[in-house]
């Protein structure tokens, strides 16, 4: 059983979506990531270099929401999560992007996709 870390309302101005406006003006993305971790190792010996630096992992986050533009946030959350899992001490992440400015005509309070990946 992995322990988790998890790192909620990360905020970055992106320019994600298929429609032109949304590529020329961005919007703002929001991101919740939870990292399956061995944190026995890290607990053990107090060693930071044993867990996720989850500082550093949310800096990834955001320069990968500001990063390279993507027609679907389903992308945007698998290259997060392929981020995520770049770190040897994250063995699962579950990736969840916020698009709370999505060009829908109706009234609503947010859109996301949540994914969960793993090692192997």
């Amino acid at each position: 059983m992995l322990d988790r870390i998890t790192v909620r309302g990360l905020r970055a101005r992106g320019h994600h979506g298929v429609f032109p406006r949304e590529r020329e003006l961005g919007q703002t993305f929001v991101v919740d990531v939870v990292l399956g971790v061995d944190t026995r190792p890290a607990a053990s010996g107090d060693d930071l270099a044993a867990t996720a630096h989850y500082g550093v992992i949310a800096e990834e986050v955001v320069a990968v929401v500001t990063g390279d533009p993507v027609d679907l946030i389903e992308t945007l959350a698998q290259r997060i999560a392929d981020q995520c899992l770049s770190h040897a001490a994250v063995q699962e992440v579950e990736v969840t992007v916020h698009k709370p400015d999505a060009p829908i005509t109706v009234p609503f309070d947010d859109v996301t996709i949540t994914i969960v990946r793993s090692r192997g």
